[in-house]
């Protein structure tokens, strides 16, 4: 089968063999997958990764001990957790101390023909939810998570920092929550996804000092922390959703000053990320900028990291 092979910072397409499936493991046939930042920046040498990176993903399930599984469209949650130790036992798999991530830590990815992932980490696509729609779930899931974490009620004023894929869906996610929405970024065009679902869009200006009470930082880039923190009203909350290569460079006075919360986000729940992909509140398909197939993938993950492109997809065909 075909796999995407990461090393050195150079993308190849290698054929090696069909992954073989363990006990209480799907095999599943790649339809569709989507490069994040996450993946760039495990090209750049994120976690000291090399190997097969992709964990946004669609695919059918061919073998699994679970028969109601074989012939379905599954999207899968990318930690998978030991389920004996501590943390796995107070509800914390997500972070279990053991834990391999798929495409980032420790289990081969899916950007690749086939791949495999526990039983109970499947969830099965709606039918009304499009493959190229469900490639976004992962994502949409990570988006929702700032509402598990943070108590924003409805009709409150929050600040997405950053237009590139996650900022637009935690835009997104927000809005259909009932919040009041302001994205701040780069590009025009990509702000109006955010805009024609009805956020207020400020592209290219200065940003705000302690104006909203949770600021969102989604912008990707090493400088994109501080800028939030400063956007932060006194005893506010910013929700730290970037994964960059390298150190970050931060003044800690505005945020200890102002007493300000910080909170890492990663990972979410998948139930209500497929619920709003089901109730087509969302507009992912306007963020999809191209398509390649699997054994163009170095041509894709040059597009990816193009300037002002969103989501890239890798088709199995």
């Amino acid at each position: 089968m075909l796999a995407v092979h990461i090393e050195g910072g150079r993308v190849d397409v290698r054929e090696v063999p069909r992954p073989a499936r363990p006990p209480g493991f799907a095999l599943i046939r790649l339809l569709a997958a989507g490069i994040c930042n996450t993946d760039l920046e495990l090209r750049r040498g994120y976690y000291g990764f090399s190997g097969t990176p992709g964990h946004e993903f669609v695919g059918e399930v061919e073998e699994a001990d679970h028969t109601k599984l074989v012939g379905r469209r599954v999207v899968g949650e990318i930690n998978l957790a030991c389920g004996d130790c501590d943390w796995c036992r107070a509800g914390l798999g997500r972070h279990c101390p053991h834990r391999t991530v798929l495409g980032i830590a420790g289990h081969p990815g899916a950007f690749s023909e086939y791949l495999t992932l526990p039983e109970g980490n499947l969830h099965i696509v709606p039918e009304p939810i499009s493959t190229e729609r469900a490639t976004f779930t992962e994502p949409v899931a990570a988006a929702c998570e700032i509402l598990d974490q943070v108590a924003i009620p409805q009709g409150g004023e929050v600040a997405v920092l950053g237009d590139g894929k996650l900022g637009l869906l935690a835009a997104q996610v927000l809005l259909a929550h009932g919040a009041r929405v302001h994205i701040y970024g780069r590009h025009a065009a990509k702000l109006t996804i955010a805009g024609s679902c009805g956020a207020a869009t400020f592209a290219n200006g200065s940003l705000p000092v302690s104006r909203y009470y949770w600021v969102v930082e989604a912008t990707g880039a090493l400088e994109g922390l501080g800028a939030a923190i400063r956007m932060a009203r006194p005893r506010g909350t910013v929700v730290m959703k970037s994964t960059v290569h390298g150190e970050v460079p931060l003044d800690t006075a505005p945020a200890i000053v102002n007493e300000i919360t910080l909170v890492g986000s990663r990972c979410g729940r998948f139930e209500p990320a497929l619920d709003l992909l089901s109730g087509g509140r969302l507009r992912v398909e306007e963020m999809i900028s191209d398509r390649f197939p699997l054994a163009e993938a170095a041509r894709a993950f040059e597009r990816a990291a193009a300037g002002g492109v969103l989501k890239v997809l890798l088709d199995a065909a």
